[in-house]
């Protein structure tokens, strides 16, 4: 089953909640990243000019994780910009995850871009990531 994303309208009532899903912890990052981005701006609308690199590495993928959703949220408010692609490549050293990750885009632009929520941050609320039947999960309320 391929990697997903599903937003929840009643999860959270002030704020944007999505469920992340995929058959391996990279594919969850993926959808993860894929659900914040469109959460922004719709990606199909938005070049890729602008490009950061990263580096995180924790014992604790839920941490690992949601420092990684933290970094979009940062960038688009520290540089002024929106997504339209993160790639992020997961490898486990020993106890410890270590994640590198691009993220391109180009600066918000109301006449070019289908701009979407103003994300402020990845919140603690109802955060969890889980594996279930095989497939890892994560639940992930934006504060909007």
């Amino acid at each position: 089953m391929p990697a997903s994303f599903q937003f929840l309208e009643d999860v959270a009532l002030a704020d944007l909640a999505f469920d992340a899903e995929g058959d391996s912890i990279q594919e969850l990052f993926e959808a993860a990243s894929s659900a914040v981005m469109e959460a922004m701006a719709d990606p199909a609308t938005v070049g890729a000019i602008w490009e950061r690199r990263m580096e995180h590495a924790d014992g604790d993928l839920a941490a690992l994780l949601f420092e990684w959703l933290s970094d979009l949220v940062y960038w688009k408010d520290a540089a002024g910009v929106v997504f339209s692609r993160a790639e992020v490549s997961l490898i486990r050293e020993g106890d410890i995850w270590k994640l590198v990750g691009t993220l391109s885009g180009e600066p918000v632009n109301q006449t070019t871009q289908v701009l979407r929520d103003d994300v402020k941050g990845v919140t603690k609320h109802l955060y969890r990531l889980h594996q279930d039947h095989g497939r890892w999960r994560v639940r992930v309320v934006l504060d909007v």
